[in-house]
C-alpha cells in the first residue's frame, strides 16, 4: 500500500495553492493572533496539499477527483 497515493486532478491542485499564497504571509500582515496563526496553518496545509497532490480527508473517505 502506498503512504502517498495522488486523489487530486491538477485544476483543484493550482486552486490550493493560490488559496495558499493568500493565507501563509497573514502572520506578516496581522499582529500575531489566534486569527492569524489558524490562517498560516490552513495555508502550509493547503500548500503541502497541493504540492503532493494527496489530501487526507479525500484519503479518509475514499474520494479521488483524478482521472483514472
Amino acid at each position: 500500500m502506498k503512504l502517498i497515493l495522488k486523489n487530486q486532478n491538477p485544476s483543484e491542485r493550482i486552486t490550493r495553492f493560490i488559496i495558499s499564497i493568500f493565507l501563509i504571509p497573514s502572520l506578516l500582515i496581522y499582529d500575531i493572533s489566534i486569527f492569524s496563526i489558524t490562517q498560516s496553518i490552513v495555508g502550509l496545509v493547503l500548500f503541502f496539499n497541493a504540492l503532493v497532490g494527496m489530501c487526507a480527508i479525500y484519503r479518509i473517505f475514499g474520494i479521488s477527483t483524478c482521472k483514472v
